[in-house]
């Protein structure tokens, strides 16, 4: 039983990454021919980053991910210690309501993004298409990842460690800063972790509000419709390896907390 379980997994495992393997192995072939292999080379980075639209649709990407994921950071903390500080009824309610946007499918999330910033636009003359529509947008997807990394953090500090530092002479303000915050720092880290690869990685809400402007998925999407450039094996293969490290600080992260965590209990 055990030998046929660890043979499942290997093919379920195979099956999901033998494609990005092939991927990666063809972004170094001297040759576009995606079936036989012609020599290794470097040519195909050289010319990724020589390619003025893919780099454009880059730094845009990563501008709008830094500004989104720190927006949705602060603004997910602060509604985590909201969240936390309301009544039990109250708080079921608003984590109802924070999980639709994870459950809501995205094309649904997209278009009706993209119909809101058409009516301010055509009425009030604001948030025209583009990298300010694509900030508000990411911020607001990524919001509920950073609620739901911070929520464990304060469930699991001890309250009376706040309530001392009051009695202490803290005011609320300094007592947040020097108590609460570094130990939720964590969790807070992580979700800025999980919102900034979930911007950088989101097609579909950023091709229905972000106009003219372009985003890494959405310029390979338009490379592919032409014809598949060695250059997007070279492009994928260096996203997956940034995702792939982002995943592994997150995990070491929680590892770490989670260690912490057992240790502090004795």
């Amino acid at each position: 039983m055990k030998f046929f379980r660890k043979i499942y997994m290997f093919l379920i495992f195979l099956f999901l990454y033998a494609p990005i393997f092939v991927l990666m192995v063809f972004s170094f072939n001297d040759s576009k021919s995606r079936a036989t292999w012609h020599g290794f080379t470097f040519k195909w980075y050289h010319r990724l980053f020589e390619n003025n639209d893919i780099l454009s649709a880059f730094y845009s990407t990563m501008l709008i991910a830094a500004i989104s994921s720190v927006i949705a950071t602060i603004l997910g903390t602060m509604a985590a210690v909201g969240i936390m500080k309301s009544k039990k009824w109250q708080r079921k309610m608003i984590m109802n309501i924070t999980n639709l946007p994870m459950i809501n499918p995205e094309i649904v999330t997209g278009v009706s993004l993209m119909l809101l910033f058409v009516f301010l636009y055509n009425r009030f003359g604001i948030f025209k298409p583009g990298i300010v529509t694509l900030i508000f947008a990411h911020t607001t997807f990524c919001l509920p990842y950073v609620i739901l990394s911070v929520m464990p953090k304060l469930r699991q500090m001890d309250s009376h460690i706040y309530e001392a530092a009051l009695d202490l002479g803290c005011n609320p303000t300094k007592s947040f800063f020097k108590v609460v915050l570094p130990q939720i720092m964590p969790g807070i880290v992580t979700g800025l972790i999980m919102s900034f690869t979930m911007s950088i990685d989101d097609f579909v809400i950023s091709y229905f509000t972000g106009g003219t402007t372009q985003t890494l998925p959405i310029a390979v999407y338009s490379m592919t419709r032409k014809m598949v450039s060695p250059e997007i094996n070279a492009l994928s293969t260096i996203l997956f390896l940034v995702v792939f490290v982002l995943l592994i600080v997150i995990n070491l992260r929680r590892e770490k907390d989670k260690n912490s965590s057992i240790y502090s209990e004795y």
